[in-house]
């Protein structure tokens, strides 16, 4: 008996000894869900599950069901080759439709439930973007790539071969934006198309919107009415001036064509994401109130379709809406929102405005309400996305999916906290510290202090791929992320507090923030510092290299903004700069000067490992160049690095190794040589 215990005891202590720091492998191979949906009656749910590799060696992406009435009993539905995406449930809960790419181009399939194949829905001489499916099932709202001005399929498909038979490889544009994110624009739109169901496969498609030169805002922006008549899209009106203001604004018009009415005109600013209440009484939709600024509150309104009359709903909640879903009792919103570090749900109330906290720990997503149940992701610090269950009260926590149990047995993350200090203008600013995933309060670590980007943004409780924070935990780094002015979730005023002022109250709470953490955690070497950021973030390690050029052994910067003219003339999103700096950069009283890293370049001295990737036409790469061009001349030792395939975000998980690779080679030689 004491022999068995002892094996035991010892087999316990070889699997609790087992768990290693993350690795960039560990990033590669863990699995992610896709596609969580909630059938109307609240009894199943339906997801996508994208295996990483990790164990067993399974890169599969297939379609899961779980019946949460029969002990979570999970069922795999799809075993195919290629990737299902953009799941949505039939009315009757009697099947799930997907596109998938099986017949060769993204086409629409649906899945009965009841027994039977996946059957193909549309057979499109064009991939289907996104679709939405009306609830009596009959007719199908598609987002498909077209040719403004051609009344069919058959003619965009005539202008793409007409594009491939040219000799010459020039493109000429006629107004901006000319590139977007990391492609070339091309003479094509997203439209709004409709196609009825009730006559076999679909071949054809009428176009909602063939002479408008302007794209949807997305499918998700795109919603039948009641009655089945209708189709609400969100889009831009068609005009030269798309790459400078946020005027979205959202549009009803008859399945049949014709008038689209503007239902938010007398918004001048961004209105998004339109949904009906079940019994069609009332549109909620998400609005901004300030022209050109992304980063405003979108505040959640709603339309009485019968009346004519909206109303904010609960004016005083000082959070921006991220996602929302109606209640069964058509009375209660449900939304998630950034708040304080995390991804929150709350619930509203449509007459009063009463909101409530539902769930506030990690970060909340794809959002599901039916029945008495919310259903949704969470993912935190220190683990990846999983589905969770609610009761609408809050109550009843349950988690749904464990889909990396055994990747988890394998890592040993850092523990995490949060922790608040005054920074500038004596306000109460808040970060995250995680520690060494070995730690040893006896000993002393060197510091990573990551700078989020936006730079309305958040380092919060997530678990993020491309800047994990348990990755500089697991390399012996005490990890300081500062969600410093301009952050997002700790209200408006917050968040709108960097515009007009880039390099000043962030650098302020930085610095502060800085010295707080050292003071607090003596673990924590100040003198082994670096600093690293991504975008606005990068923009910082530029900024601090002129402005605080003895606070870190070293910077990483990653698609940072270096001199703000000439950012102004190579960007794609006008209204971004154009807010956030104060107008064109023609004009006096603007701020590219005034906040401008490249103005400051005689005080660098800080080593810094510059990183750019060639598609990324947000930050182009000769922002990092002229950062790299400057440390080099000046002398300062530094290293750039290029990727030619990627955007603004590293995305190849090759690529993903080599840049974790570079960074924490740049960061030992610093703190650890």
């Amino acid at each position: 008996m004491k022999k068995t215990l002892l094996t035991l005891a010892l087999l316990a202590a070889a699997s609790a000894q087992a768990k290693a720091p993350l690795t960039v492998e560990h990033l590669n191979q863990f699995n992610k869900l896709h596609d969580v949906a909630l059938s109307p009656d609240g009894r199943f749910v339906a997801y996508g599950q994208s295996n990483g590799g990790f164990n067993p060696a399974d890169t599969s992406s297939d379609l899961y069901l779980m019946d949460l009435s029969n002990l979570n009993k999970v069922t795999r539905l799809t075993q195919s080759a290629g990737r299902e995406s953009q799941l949505q449930w039939a009315a009757d809960g009697r099947s799930i439709y997907f596109i998938a790419s099986r017949s060769g181009t993204a086409q629409v399939w649906n899945l009965p439930l009841y027994g039977g194949e996946a059957l193909q829905l549309t057979d499109l001489p064009v991939p289907v973007e996104g679709f939405k499916v009306s609830a009596d099932g009959k007719q199908l709202a598609l987002a498909l790539a077209v040719k403004p001005g051609c009344q069919t399929l058959q003619c965009t498909v005539d202008a793409k071969a007409a594009d491939a038979a040219k000799k010459d490889t020039a493109m000429a544009f006629d107004q901006l934006m000319v590139r977007h994110w990391d492609s070339w624009q091309t003479s094509y739109r997203s439209h709004l198309h409709v196609a009825s169901l009730t006559n076999g496969v679909v071949k054809d498609a009428t176009n909602l919107m063939s002479e408008w030169n302007t794209d949807i805002a997305g499918i998700n922006e795109v919603a039948f009415t009641p009655d089945n008549q209708r189709l609400v899209f969100s889009a831009k009106i068609p005009a030269a001036d798309q790459a400078w203001h946020t005027n979205y604004d959202i549009f009803m018009v008859p399945l049949t064509g014709g008038e689209k009415q503007n239902l938010t005109a007398a918004n001048p600013a961004w209105d998004a994401q339109p949904s009906f209440s079940s019994d069609g009484r009332f549109m909620a939709y998400k609005a901004m109130s300030k022209p050109q600024a992304e980063a405003d509150k979108f505040s959640l309104m709603l339309l009485d379709m019968v009346t004519g009359q909206r109303k904010e709903l609960a004016p005083e909640f000082d959070r921006s809406v991220s996602d929302y879903k109606f209640g069964p009792d058509n009375r209660t919103v449900f939304v998630t929102t950034q708040d304080v570090g995390q991804y929150s749900i709350y619930a509203i109330n449509t007459g009063f405005g009463d909101v409530r906290k539902v769930f506030g720990d990690g970060t909340a997503g794809a959002l599901n309400v039916a029945s008495d149940k919310i259903v949704f992701t969470n993912h935190k610090l220190d683990m990846p996305p999983e589905v969770f269950q609610l009761n609408l009260d809050g109550s009843g926590l349950t988690q749904l999916t464990d889909i990396n149990a055994s990747w988890r047995e394998q890592v040993q993350f850092g523990d995490y906290e949060q922790f608040s200090f005054k920074g500038a203008n004596d306000d109460t600013v808040y970060g995250y510290l995680v520690k060494p995933w070995d730690f040893d309060a006896k000993k002393k670590y060197p510091m990573a202090f990551l700078v989020h980007g936006g730079p309305q943004g958040s380092f919060g409780n997530m678990f993020n791929e491309r800047w994990n924070a348990q990755m500089y935990a697991a390399k012996g780094y005490a990890v300081v992320m500062i969600d410093f002015h301009g952050s997002t979730g700790y209200g408006q005023e917050f968040t709108a507090s960097i515009s007009r002022d880039w390099g000043g109250k962030p650098l302020e709470d930085l610095k502060k923030g800085f010295d707080y953490i050292v003071q607090a955690q003596p673990w924590i070497d100040g003198s082994r510092a670096c600093a690293l950021g991504a975008s606005y973030g990068g923009y910082m390690m530029n900024w601090i290299a002129g402005n605080w050029p003895t606070g870190f052994k070293c910077l990483v910067n990653h698609a940072g903004l270096y001199d703000m003219p000439s950012f102004y003339g190579s960007t794609e999103e006008l209204w971004f700069p154009e807010y956030d700096l104060g107008g064109p950069v023609w004009q006096a009283e603007s701020d590219y000067q005034k906040f401008n890293p490249s103005a400051l370049a005689d005080k660098w001295q800080t080593p810094m490992l510059v990183i750019h990737g060639l598609k990324d036409y947000r930050v182009p790469y000769a922002q990092g160049l002229g950062a790299f061009t400057n440390l080099q001349r000046k002398g300062i030792d530094s290293r750039l690095v290029i990727f030619p395939d990627e955007n603004h975000w590293i995305l190849n998980k090759d690529n993903r190794v080599r840049w974790y690779n570079e960074v924490f080679q740049w960061l030992d030689k610093y703190t650890k040589g």
